[in-house]
């Protein structure tokens, strides 16, 4: 298929030479500093609010509540790699060459691999991963969000992209994490409820809220739920015995 729009007469081209020819005024340091966030740190920064993400969930009282969280944060780069699977025969089909290629003047700050302009994968892989954080906690969702979009706007600035690529990917990011996220969730939420119930492994799930002195040690919670646990089975067992023996009883009886 043939690529998008690239006249000069088109917005989108329009947006392109505004934002890209920020780069003919602004400092060195500045256009260093938009080039390393635009490649990498935007990408990392993302990573590492999605550590602090799963590290703050499974701080709770509520053991389901933090297996929905924490499957939710599990969700998130799972759906940033498929956005991106999916993103493949997108830029394959349209076709769109990268804007250095098409038009005169563009300051291409870093260098392009020579694929497809349409849709941008950056831009798709970080808001796949900041609406996965959404759906797990809002706060830290809405702060990926806005890196989501200033990476977007880096990719611009940078010449490798035109906007209608970053909207693209946003959009796309944005679709595959909310349409995928009830089935997402109903795969691995009882995959870390289950993980939630070990005593070994169980808090990289569920992690109780309190100090030692306060709310007792994190191994002393797990011993006390285990131990309902195990009393709750024990009065069924022993409910299901005393039924069978009062009807061994009636039987002789009759």
């Amino acid at each position: 298929m043939a690529g998008l729009e690239t006249t000069g007469s088109n917005p989108d081209v329009g947006l392109l030479y505004d934002i890209n020819g920020l780069t003919a005024t602004a400092p060195d340091w500045v256009d260093r500093v938009v080039t390393v966030a635009g490649e990498y740190g935007l990408i990392l920064a993302l990573v590492l609010l999605t550590v602090w993400t799963w590290w703050r969930v499974r701080r709770t009282d509520c053991r389901e509540e933090a297996a929905g969280a924490v499957a939710a944060v599990v969700w998130a780069p799972l759906a940033a790699g498929i956005a991106l699977l999916v993103n493949i025969p997108i830029r394959g089909f349209v076709g769109r060459p990268s804007p250095a290629e098409q038009h005169r003047g563009i300051e291409e700050l870093v260098a392009v691999r020579g694929d497809f302009s349409f849709v941008s994968d950056h831009a798709t892989l970080a808001m796949a991963l900041a609406v996965g954080l959404f759906i797990a906690h809002r706060r830290a969702g809405l702060a990926g969000i806005a890196l989501a979009v200033l990476l977007g706007f880096s990719r611009v600035y940078l010449g490798v992209h035109y906007p209608t690529d970053v909207i693209g990917g946003l959009a796309l990011g944005t679709a595959v994490a909310l349409l995928l996220s009830p089935l997402a969730s109903a795969l691995l939420t009882p995959l870390t409820k289950l993980i939630a119930r070990s005593a070994k492994v169980g808090r990289l799930v569920w992690s109780p809220k309190g100090t030692r002195d306060e709310a007792g040690s994190v191994e002393e919670e797990w011993e006390q739920e285990q131990g309902r646990e195990r009393q709750e089975d024990g009065v069924r067992q022993e409910s299901g015995a005393v039924g069978v023996s009062r009807r061994r009883d009636r039987d002789l009886a009759a």
